[in-house]
């Protein structure tokens, strides 16, 4: 398809669709959200230099910003400030109170810096043009350090990419009749800390809904999407701070705090407070478990929530520390669900 006649489709829904987001026009017109955006390179979208860690690193400098990550049924948008941004072979970190992330770089292939309907952010895709992450400028934002950063980070071609797809990673569970359960449980009663969960995953060559199924007695429980509403409406009443994890296969992003103004809308189930909204799409929840994992701190309670492929929406814990036990009202709540 040429970049042209793309930008005339694109221009031709969006003036019959005024307000679909572009993620879902992309999805209408089978192309990437990436490729929607460099239809108008040289307008309003500046394709970026692959120096992405350099530009995490100064997005400090914008001050108070929105931070969103997603997958394809749920969005999480967290306000803050970046601080302690670092990287490692293995990941990047965002350790700020407010905005929280984990970066696997790997995946970070398209940087834009955009601008649309006075709104400015920095939006980053991976080789198959899906969103990865993206930061919008707020009212309270350091704006003139903008467009210095776009100047900066600027590529020098300004021209349309050709995106290189790359395929899904090929999934290498074992049947359940291949795996060795005994052991599975042992090690799993032998944790000392929730994230050996995911070597422990590799280990033994599951996948995470498998490991829930043949988890051991009392340490994983199959809920409903009733009882995960049902928490979220009592922590919303009596002000129990959670942890909120959402994820794609380039960052993981995480709010730590209260939640309190819940609203169901159609399908979506939101979160809209002035610091933290998520927007989760109930019917695409195939499985809701209540899941105990041990550490050197004692038990660890998640509710986890997945799509008909197993694949994880979202996450939430009560919120913690390492080296501290859990939240005893966190533990009460999901008690009462039992």
């Amino acid at each position: 398809m040429e970049t042209i006649s793309l930008k005339e489709q694109y221009l031709a829904f969006k003036a019959e669709n005024p307000k679909k987001r572009i993620r879902d026009i992309a999805a209408a017109l089978n192309v990437s959200e990436a490729e929607l955006l460099m239809t108008s390179l040289g307008e309003n979208v500046i394709i970026l230099e692959n120096k992405f860690e350099d530009l995490l690193k100064e997005i400090t400098s914008l001050g108070y910003v929105m931070a969103l990550t997603r997958n394809e049924y749920c969005v999480h948008e967290r306000k803050g400030v970046y601080e302690k941004v670092s990287f490692s072979p293995h990941a990047g970190l965002v350790l700020g109170p407010d905005i929280d992330l984990r970066l696997f770089m790997s995946q970070w292939k398209l940087g834009f810096a955009v601008e649309d309907n006075n709104l400015k952010s920095f939006q980053f895709f991976d080789g198959n043009g899906v969103a990865i992450h993206k930061i919008y400028l707020t009212d309270k934002s350091n704006t003139e350090k903008y467009p210095e950063l776009v100047a900066r980070f600027r590529k020098a071609d300004q021209q349309a990419v050709a995106l290189l797809p790359v395929p899904a990673p090929v999934k290498t569970s074992l049947p359940d009749g291949e795996i060795d359960v005994a052991a599975f449980q042992q090690a799993w009663i032998a944790l000392q800390d929730t994230h050996e969960f995911f070597g422990l995953l590799k280990r033994f060559n599951l996948n995470r809904t498998q490991a829930l199924r043949l988890a051991p007695t009392g340490f994983a429980k199959q809920i409903n999407t009733d009882d995960f509403k049902a928490v979220m409406q009592k922590c919303s009443v009596k002000q129990i701070p959670v942890m909120v994890f959402v994820g794609n296969h380039g960052c993981i992003q995480i709010h730590t705090g209260t939640v309190t103004r819940i609203v169901e809308m159609d399908v979506w189930f939101n979160v809209l407070d002035p610091e933290f909204n998520l927007h989760l799409r109930m019917d695409a929840i195939a499985s809701v478990w209540h899941v105990v994992k041990p550490s050197s701190d004692g038990n660890i309670n998640s509710l986890e929530l997945f799509n008909s492929e197993g694949e994880m929406i979202v996450q939430m814990f009560g919120k913690r520390k390492p080296g501290l036990p859990e939240l005893i009202e966190w533990r009460e709540v999901l008690a009462e669900i039992a």
